[in-house]
């Protein structure tokens, strides 16, 4: 019986875990969305680097990797049927992760690498960049991609 309650437990304390993870997983497929649909339909680079966000970052390991690619479908169709609409649905998610300066940093390099995963960012790439700085409160030259001459080579070798 012991190992049962163990068990149990264990059980309970994961999904607990993961609800109190949510909120990042929604802001964080939100972020990719943005960077893979700023251009037009999401690529198979940009789903691949979803994908291996998915697999990589411990905070979102405790998830089904189908949740969280199931929650980038719904935010890139979302932005894709109606701009508008999808944009602030997306950016309501990322903005609910502006309390923790780290976790806003990390929300920004998880755009810029589904933005990158495309081989070269456009103009509009730029300017989604631009903004998503901006709602996280994140100084983009913190992040050294703004203005700065590694992130044109950082490009150019994903490719």
């Amino acid at each position: 019986m012991p190992g049962f309650f163990a068990s149990l437990l264990d059980d309970y304390e994961l999904e607990m875990e993961r609800h109190r993870q949510r909120p990042f997983l929604k802001a964080s497929m939100a972020a990719c969305a943005l960077a893979a649909v700023a251009d037009g339909a999401p690529t198979f680079c940009a789903r691949i680097r979803v994908d291996q966000i998915l697999e990589t970052l411990e905070a979102l390991k405790i998830f089904d990797p189908h949740e969280g690619v199931d929650l980038f479908n719904e935010y890139s169709k979302a932005l894709l049927k109606s701009p508008a609409d999808g944009y602030e649905k997306a950016l309501d998610a990322v903005k609910a992760m502006t309390g923790n300066p780290d976790t806003s940093a990390l929300l920004v390099r998880m755009y810029l690498a589904v933005a990158e995963a495309k081989g070269e960012r456009s103009d509009t790439d730029e300017a989604e960049f631009d903004a998503a700085c901006k709602t996280l409160g994140v100084d983009p030259r913190e992040l050294r991609v703004c203005g700065d001459d590694t992130a044109d080579v950082r490009v150019k070798e994903n490719a």
